[in-house]
């Protein structure tokens, strides 16, 4: 195998925009002082999520759902191979983060849904204790995929988060990507600015 484009840009920069605004929303969730940046941070994070499931559909082939959600099977047998510190390597996504990226977009959707409406004075008190149960499931969800991380790295001999960062992961030449989508990234960081400012606006 050989460094190989894996990641485009649409995916990498919108994953740092959920990290950064999940971040920023957890710790200004009890700053009522803050609340403004506490909704703008959720509204990108929303907005990225969004972005990310036509993303999945249109994008590039290791952006794509169905290059990495994977039957529970697949899971089951990437996790008995981790367990045995031997976890098959793939060049996108593992069958075990697949699952985790839908449940954080899952996640994301609906804390984000329910925190507009909490931000528009809809709903009542269950609703905001709905609201605080979704963010602490996607950081229990976050902890994990860190853990996932952490040990894909050093099992694999590859810095993932690296990969993240310059879009370049261990490979075989015809599992590269042909384009980064440069353009495609405009598109996400001006949809999601339009759409983060019409939420709280």
């Amino acid at each position: 195998m050989q460094k190989i484009l894996a990641w485009d840009w649409p995916v990498r920069i919108g994953h740092w925009l959920m990290v950064g605004g999940f971040i920023l929303a957890w710790l200004t969730s009890e700053s009522e002082s803050l609340r403004l940046v506490h909704a703008l941070a959720g509204a990108t994070v929303m907005a990225v999520a969004v972005f990310r499931l036509v993303w999945g559909v249109i994008g590039t082939r290791t952006a794509r759902f169905s290059d990495f959600v994977r039957r529970p099977a697949a899971v089951h047998t990437y996790l008995l191979g981790l367990l045995r510190l031997q976890p098959a390597h793939f060049t996108g996504h593992n069958p075990a983060g697949g699952w985790a990226i839908l449940l954080l977009l899952g996640c994301a959707l609906l804390a984000g849904a329910s925190g507009w409406a909490i931000y528009n004075d809809l709903g009542g008190h269950w609703l905001e204790e709905l609201h605080e149960g979704l963010a602490s499931a996607m950081l229990l969800v976050v902890i994990v995929h860190l853990a996932g991380v952490f040990s894909g790295s050093v099992l694999h001999g590859e810095n993932l988060v690296r990969a993240m960062l310059n879009g370049f992961k261990l490979g075989h030449r015809e599992e590269a990507i042909p384009s980064a989508r440069p353009l495609a990234a405009v598109a996400l960081l001006l949809w999601t600015g339009a759409t983060a400012w019409w939420l709280v606006r």
